[in-house]
């Protein structure tokens, strides 16, 4: 077992982790022969978002590198701070077009916006298909209700929500685990201690957008730890 491995199991169960690699491979993979998977990646930038922000460069950089032979991936960075700010950059096919982008966020103390997040990606999936969303937060100060009923219409518009949560803040837990579920993607907790551990696995997630199921298990098969867990569930089915 990894060093990764065991930071990771400080925040999350090995069943937490089987589960959300277990529902990665339920999810109907929807990309379009030949065409880039689309992928938005939304980011909580408010003041206590800062350490885990300036590690998302290189996790980017990552999900770039592994979906490269695949076809490739087109993501959206997506982020909210401060005083109502939320900002959408264009949708970008390679590490050296969003990276700079990510440079020049400087997180700054406000409210949530995850329902602004989800309205956008309603927004995008209605001109061209998005494959998924991953969220990387760790608090809600927003209506349940309203949160959940619009995790609902993406998963009915066919983009699941990967949403990572670092710490297991209770409330927040209970509604980004809802999100999750009723967009038909999954939850998965992480705390500062496992920077690799979480590159893998948001890795796994742009493999399975781009490639879908088989590809996603040739990814776990080369790269073991957390995500091989995930080739034995799809061996299993």
């Amino acid at each position: 077992m990894t060093t990764s491995r065991k930071d990771l199991e400080r925040t999350s169960s090995d069943g937490e982790i089987d589960a959300f690699l277990e529902q990665v491979a339920r999810t109907p993979q929807r990309a379009e022969p030949g065409a880039r998977g689309r992928l938005i990646f939304a980011m909580d930038a408010t003041a206590s978002r800062e350490p885990t922000w300036d590690r998302a460069a290189d996790i980017q950089a990552a999900m770039f590198q592994e979906t490269r032979d695949l076809g490739g991936l087109q993501i959206q960075l997506c982020h909210y701070g401060g005083f109502r700010e939320f900002h959408a950059s264009p949708w970008c096919a390679s590490a050296d077009e969003l990276l700079p982008r990510m440079t020049r966020v400087r997180c700054a103390a406000g409210l949530t916006q995850i329902a602004r997040v989800l309205d956008h990606a309603k927004a995008e999936a209605a001109r061209k298909p998005v494959n998924a969303l991953v969220f990387v937060g760790d608090c809600v100060e927003e209506d349940h209700d309203r949160l959940a009923g619009a995790a609902g219409e993406l998963g009915l518009l066919g983009v699941p929500i990967f949403v990572f949560q670092e710490g297991r803040e209770p409330q927040a837990e209970r509604v980004l685990k809802d999100v999750a579920r009723l967009s038909g993607g999954a939850w998965c907790p992480f705390d500062h201690r496992s920077p690799q551990a979480l590159k893998d696995l948001l890795s796994a997630v742009a493999v399975f957008a781009a490639g879908g199921r088989k590809a996603l298990t040739d990814f776990g098969r080369r790269r073991g730890g957390a995500v091989l867990q995930l080739t034995h569930q799809l061996e299993k089915r």
